[in-house]
């Protein structure tokens, strides 16, 4: 018997595949990438997705390369993109949404902190938003960095017009039309305010959903780094007037 494609909503009604980039930035995760693709491409396959992923490999030291090349000789949809150097969180970004070609978008980080069964729930919200940014409802980071997060929420979110609860959270998912129509130039961590902010001034719908976090098992965070922090606030003075101003 042939294998049914597409997927089948409630009423019995047969629905073309869900159209999807997935992404992961990825700076010095070698014990991390593998677990976090491997759990996408299970959740992928579960829902007959049209997908492709990719790996951004920022300038990895250690073997993020090489592990993200294996995963893409074992599977066609995989590719892998690899900085020459590390350029910075946005412009890994950057590289995901720009190579992205589905109809939608998705990103998480590298480091394994979040669950990818919790992807297909906001598919259904694609009809009615253009964006869906969750938030993490127990962030299982240090109290500093905690404390640092909810700062840097309030501060863009009062510069930029946003009503977000976790501007940084990486846990995103986007209608890739919308890359189309904004320009990106964070290299840093202000990329994900940039993009909201530059996507709702075009008129582009934001909902919120909350999602589970968990503890870093492996490799070490890098956006406490003070010259992350310091890069990031250089970013907001120079882009501000820019974003505000719809340039």
């Amino acid at each position: 018997m042939a294998e049914q494609s597409g997927r089948r909503d409630p009423q019995g009604d047969s629905m073309p595949p869900v159209s999807i980039s997935v992404f992961f930035p990825c700076y010095n995760e070698q014990d991390n990438v593998a677990k976090v693709a491997e759990q996408a491409i299970q959740v992928l396959e579960g829902l007959r997705a049209d997908y492709e992923m990719i790996i951004v490999d920022d300038g990895s030291s250690d073997n993020t390369a090489a592990v993200a090349d294996r995963i893409a000789a074992a599977n066609k949809r995989v590719r892998v993109i690899r900085h020459p150097h590390n350029l910075g969180y946005g412009a890994a970004l950057q590289s995901g949404f720009r190579a992205a070609t589905k109809e939608l978008v998705f990103y998480t980080d590298g480091d394994a902190q979040f669950d990818l069964k919790e992807l297909p729930p906001l598919l259904p919200l694609m009809k009615e938003y253009d964006i869906v940014s969750c938030y993490r409802m127990d962030r299982k980071d240090t109290p500093r960095r905690r404390l640092n997060g909810w700062l840097w929420t309030k501060m863009n979110g009062a510069l930029f017009s946003l009503n977000v609860r976790d501007i940084d959270c990486a846990f995103k998912l986007y209608k890739r039309a919308i890359f189309d129509n904004i320009t990106m130039e964070s290299q840093g961590a202000l990329i994900a305010t940039e993009i909201l902010a530059r996507a709702v001034r075009k008129g582009y719908t934001i909902t919120q959903r909350g999602v589970h976090h968990y503890p870093r098992t492996a490799g070490q965070e890098t956006g406490g780094n003070p010259r992350v922090i310091l890069r990031a606030f250089k970013e907001v003075i120079k882009l501000h007037g820019r974003i505000v101003s719809g340039r």
